[in-house]
């Protein structure tokens, strides 16, 4: 077997976990199968109830198509095992179902997705799972909200959608002093970007539905991570629960990882533009991108990430300006997805994060008149000239 680790980050992205059938094929294949045959009833015996014999044995949990992109994320991220999943949303709720039990504690970062502080306030206090919401970016209250059951440190870095950044390898240091697991949301960067596994974290969740896929074609997410975590309760979860991914997007999102490298340069390449655009703006407030040296986390951004990602959110003085300015772009495209080759754009108040209650909005810092940009790989100008019909009236 192929060791992966032996070579560089895009060859890796183009060919580890492929394991070609007996008719050679040299794109990947797609397994659109649901069970596999079994020579004889021995066989299908120790693949279901023992570790004696490895193999597919129902695609809920093993299929060749997914576990190709498994193996190959798992490659790219540094980490020994993957897990895919039915989206990221489902990564992380696995995750959390795998290795929380009842009475157990999360320190959560505030500025996170706004369905993972849905999950997390209304669906995992029903297993009574509680969460304490901290400021990213301050590491004494990462500390501080510790308690003695707490089990768990989750955040994402960038922040969605403020772009505020988290010092991984300091966080991750005070959850292993207090015998905690670090998640670390790595959808903004990818692993081109950066790699949370190397900086201490011990898993990875990636909503593959962005930037891994990169067409906003399918939906699928993933977590990596030690295959000791990976392959135990976690496992256990997906097995029995079946928050499975298809064979089929398993397949769009190997392919998709083909082109990461590339795409997120020119994801970077325009966003950096567009951020220094924006900020020149009379219009516009503020910009929220870690890329500027005005942004408070530029150096911690330099320093763990190699470039600077494809989302700038920015603030107009208020709802109505801001609507304005969506509704008058003609080609950038409305809507909540991110990490497109079209550039989209949202207002995170009423949309991403509309669920959940206006205080909490607050806390994460989240208001009435900011707009949040995933930049494309169209032109630059284009985009520019997009966002200036309704910036400049």
């Amino acid at each position: 077997m192929t060791d992966w680790n032996e070579f560089n980050f895009n060859t890796r992205a183009v060919r580890a976990g492929q394991v070609r059938s007996d008719e050679g094929e040299h794109s990947e294949a797609i397994f659109p199968t649901s069970s596999y045959v079994f020579k004889n009833a021995e066989e299908a015996a120790k693949r279901f109830t023992s570790s004696e014999l490895v193999g597919n044995i129902y695609s809920r949990f093993t299929n060749p198509t997914v576990r190709n992109f498994e193996e190959r994320l798992a490659a790219l991220e540094g980490g020994e095992s993957c897990l895919a999943t039915a989206s990221g949303m489902a990564a992380i709720l696995t995750s959390c179902l795998g290795l929380l039990k009842a009475g157990d504690h999360i320190v959560a970062s505030k500025s996170i997705f706004g369905s993972t502080i849905t999950l997390f306030n209304k669906i995992l206090t029903k297993f009574e799972i509680s969460t304490s919401f901290i400021e990213l970016s301050d590491i004494t209250s990462w500390q501080a909200a510790i308690k003695p059951n707490t089990k768990l440190l989750f955040l994402e870095t960038p922040s969605n959608p403020l772009m505020a950044i988290a010092d991984i390898q300091k966080v991750a240091n005070i959850a292993h002093a207090n015998d905690c697991l670090l998640i670390v949301d790595n959808c903004f960067c990818t692993p081109v970007l950066q790699q949370p596994l190397a900086l201490g974290a011990d898993l990875v969740i990636h909503s593959a539905t962005k930037y891994l896929d990169g067409q906003g074609r399918c939906i699928g997410g993933a977590v990596v991570g030690p295959s000791n975590l990976i392959n135990g309760d976690i496992l256990g979860i997906l097995r029995s629960a079946g928050p499975s991914m298809s064979p089929f997007n398993a397949w769009v999102f190997l392919k998709g990882l083909e082109t990461l490298e590339l795409r997120m340069q020119r994801h970077c390449y325009n966003a950096e533009i567009l951020a220094n655009w924006l900020n020149e703006q009379d219009s516009v407030q503020k910009v929220y991108y870690p890329g500027l040296t005005s942004h408070p986390q530029h150096e911690i951004a330099i320093k763990q990430q190699k470039r600077f990602g494809g989302l700038v959110s920015f603030e107009v003085a208020n709802q109505k300006t801001a609507w304005n300015v969506i509704d008058s772009t003609r080609m950038i495209s409305i809507t909540g997805n991110l990490g497109d080759a079209k550039t989209t754009i949202t207002h995170p108040a009423t949309t991403t994060h509309g669920r959940i209650t206006p205080d909490q909005r607050q806390a994460a810092g989240i208001n009435d008149g900011l707009i949040r940009i995933s930049v494309g790989l169209e032109d630059i100008n284009d985009i520019q000239a997009d966002l200036a019909r309704g910036l400049l009236e």
